[in-house]
């Protein structure tokens, strides 16, 4: 049965290089999304990616 999920946010402010978010833009509205699915897309799918040491804190 399909259920409605609401997913906690909060409001983060990132300063991004200008070339990025241009591309960023490009490639949102190019895939019919927003800038902000994006990002979170983006962002989760570099998470789930790193490399087994990279995830760990430097002084664990």
């Amino acid at each position: 049965m399909f259920s409605v999920k609401k997913v906690e946010c909060i409001t983060k402010t990132f300063r991004l290089p200008v070339d990025l978010v241009k591309e960023m833009e490009a490639v949102a509205q190019s895939k019919n999304v927003s800038l902000n699915n994006l990002v979170t897309q983006s962002c989760r799918y570099a998470m789930e990616n790193l490399e087994e040491n990279q995830n760990k804190p430097a002084d664990a």
